[in-house]
């Protein structure tokens, strides 16, 4: 029986990775969560059929831990594994760096270590190029361990450069230096025992039932209670000189990416996932408020003041991934649009 564990379930993005994957394969699923500040369960209780229940195993785990023996046996053997346990608000790494640290780097070893041993991640026997010579023959991985990390490594963008994948890092933050020490490992996971190793970087997610804190239901409630909404921005003697610009992408589409490298991406390489559009964050906030049909009331943050180690601009090259033959299913306007008209339905989630 076919197998994936997905770290971090209960998020947000982990939240549309599982339900596109029980949508679009056959795969067995186990959710491995420790259900904290971003992890909730009744993302995924809210979406599952009684068909997908029997797909779904929720296990319990707080990867600061290693895996013993007893949670090894909930999990069992799997074929795929789709690393996006992480802390990822970038103000409480500069408030507690040493927490990020745990959860991303040693948490991520963690789950490493258990991957590679037995009763891990799946293996299967090669047969030797000549039958007659057993000895040739090798176990090889099944599957793919896919390692989540951010743009936010490669540190800010110039206006007209696009990071590509191989770039050097230079994270800015703690966020981003812990994403890097994750990277790092991964990869060395791949060098010295062979794991299937596949890093992605993405940019910002959006979608329904995202954390309160995140640009998006933030913009929202401020729009719907008539309140101010704080934007980062670049001030000098009080003038705005700039506005912080991402791409923006649907978290839908983030996992038809992910579908796309458990079977076309190759154990080693990194791939960026991005969506179509840049967009300033007063232009993502701008068009929240079109939607809803209320006006923005803009409140420019000066970020070097307020939040030290913030990038004003973060751009990702996805070359690589759309001569691969992946897209976005979804475009950007009717995503956002979808995402904020089902918000207001279920306003419990800003």
């Amino acid at each position: 029986m076919k197998k994936i564990l997905v770290s971090g379930a209960a998020g947000f993005i982990g939240y549309h990775l599982v339900s596109y994957l029980l949508e679009k394969t056959d795969y067995d699923i186990v959710c491995l969560d420790r259900y904290d500040t971003s992890g909730n369960v009744n993302r995924l209780a809210s979406y599952l059929s009684d068909d997908f229940k029997k797909r779904i195993k929720f296990v319990y785990h707080d990867l600061k831990a290693p895996i013993n023996e007893f949670t090894a046996k909930l999990i069992g053997e799997v074929e795929h594994v789709i690393h996006l346990a992480a802390s990822s608000h970038v103000d409480r790494s500069i408030e507690d760096p040493l927490s990020f640290v745990m959860d991303n780097v040693v948490g991520t070893t963690n789950l490493l270590i258990w991957a590679k041993s037995q009763g891990g991640m799946r293996r299967i026997y090669k047969e030797p190029q000549n039958p007659g010579d057993k000895a040739s023959g090798e176990f090889i991985w099944a599957g793919k361990f896919i390692n989540f990390s951010t743009d936010e490594v490669f540190g800010p963008a110039e206006i007209g450069h696009n990071h590509k994948e191989d770039e050097a890092h230079k994270p800015s933050n703690p966020y981003s230096g812990s994403k890097s020490g994750q990277e790092a490992m991964g990869y060395s996971f791949f060098v010295t025992y062979h794991l299937p190793v596949i890093t992605t970087h993405t940019m910002n997610n959006f979608g329904e039932m995202q954390h309160p804190e995140k640009l998006l239901p933030k913009t929202m409630r401020s729009v719907i209670e008539g309140k101010e909404m704080p934007i980062f921005a670049e001030l000098q003697d009080g003038k705005l000189v700039g506005v912080g610009s991402r791409f923006w992408i649907h978290s839908r589409n983030t996992a038809s990416a992910v579908l796309f490298l458990l079977e076309k991406g190759v154990a080693g390489e990194s791939y960026n996932i991005i969506g179509f559009d840049e967009l300033t964050n007063l232009e993502i906030a701008q068009k929240v408020a079109n939607i809803i049909g209320k006006p923005l009331i803009p409140k420019f943050v000066d970020f070097h003041a307020t939040r030290p180690g913030h990038d004003r601009r973060y751009s990702l090259d996805g070359t690589k991934m759309r001569e691969m033959g992946w897209k976005p299913e979804v475009n950007f306007e009717d995503s956002l649009k979808n995402t904020v008209d089902w918000t207001l339905k279920h306003p419990e989630w800003i």
